[in-house]
């Protein structure tokens, strides 16, 4: 049998998965069951390094959205009602500037919101987004505004129809400890201090026309807001480039860190630098989460074989393949294909 080309998406973590049930589990909602329904193991809550696909995620917040009635998930004291961010959409996408955007979309959200305040900031050449608690930390709320903060940057970057380059973003000093994948999402420098989520960017972009209107945000209100937490990566990034470039090619032996900096006309060493400037541990690095994400797609399909996949992987060994997806995920691969076959 031969299986479709990968198309390489990014999984998501399952710490993200276990963060967006913050509110169902509050609400004492019945969350295995949810898990179930969005085709999610409810075993894999217990692997912190397992991963669920990006279908899977977005079919979870939907399905959490519609339990709660309530578009933040439960994550806020009071529900945000469902149909605001809809109608916040359609006074945006009348806009002139993503400053005049910002200024209203932000505006409407003060409305909604009791636990925190968004508030566009000008600052010189500076411009941001920040999120400023109105009660006491606590993990819900900590979360609902990182949640409130990624949407409102995929929100803007679809506005203008382009990824909004980052500059920093900042997580109040009570983040415990370092936030998982935050510099590969953001594609930006990561800082704590004080009590604001914030992100910021060059003062010039809040002149950026807003590009949208009443037709393509019909198509946009089909998959968002969900859609937005995982959407808007650099896909001009270098981390981004090599996928592309490897993914491909995963059958065969993969090309060295060498023959990618040519491919890319760059030398092994700015290769190595643009990596680290982006938040990469390394070259292999990528091709062990380009892999591992592919795996985690295609164990999602009953009719293709252990062996079949790690052929596709580029391993000579189903027991080779084996060991390296229980490093990536913390499960065996067949293990981790009997919880979601048998999560019904």
């Amino acid at each position: 049998m031969t299986a479709n080309p990968p198309r390489a998406r990014h999984t998501i973590a399952i710490a993200q998965v276990e963060r967006i049930l913050l509110g169902a589990r509050g609400r004492g909602l019945e969350v295995d069951r949810l898990l179930e329904s969005a085709g999610i193991a409810p075993a894999l809550l217990a692997t912190p390094l397992s991963r669920v696909t990006q279908a899977q995620y977005a079919h979870l917040t939907h399905l959490l959205r519609h339990r709660l009635r309530d578009e933040l998930w439960g994550l806020c004291r009071r529900p945000v009602p469902p149909g605001a961010f809809a109608q916040t959409c359609r006074l945006l996408v009348g806009c002139r500037t993503l400053g005049e955007a910002l200024e209203i979309g932000l505006r409407q959200y003060r409305l909604l919101i009791d636990d925190f305040t968004p508030r566009l900031q000008r600052l010189g050449d500076l411009a941001g987004v920040s999120v400023a608690p109105r009660r006491p930390f606590d993990p819900v709320l900590a979360y609902a505004q990182r949640v409130f903060c990624f949407l409102a940057y995929g929100l803007a970057s679809w506005l203008v129809g382009r990824r909004i380059p980052l500059l920093a973003v900042n997580y109040p000093a009570t983040t415990p400890g370092p936030v998982s994948e935050a510099a590969l999402v953001f594609q930006a420098p990561i800082q704590y201090g004080g009590q604001c989520m914030a992100w910021y960017f060059g003062a010039g972009c809040l002149e950026l026309p807003v590009v949208q209107d009443a037709s393509s945000l019909r198509a946009f209100l089909r998959q968002a807001p969900s859609s937005l937490l995982v959407k808007y990566r650099d896909h001009a990034s270098v981390t981004e480039r090599i996928r592309r470039l490897l993914r491909h090619q995963l059958a065969a032996e993969l090309p060295s860190l060498a023959q990618v900096a040519r491919q890319l006309e760059l030398t092994p060493q700015t290769l190595r630098r643009r990596l680290r400037e982006e938040g990469q541990t390394g070259f292999r690095a990528i091709k062990d989460d380009l892999r591992r994400d592919v795996a985690v797609e295609y164990l999602a399909r009953s009719e293709m074989a252990l062996p079949e996949i790690a052929g596709l992987l580029g391993f000579s060994e189903a027991s080779t393949f084996h060991r390296a997806f229980k490093h990536w995920t913390g499960m065996a691969p067949g293990a981790y294909r009997q919880a979601q076959l048998g999560r019904a």
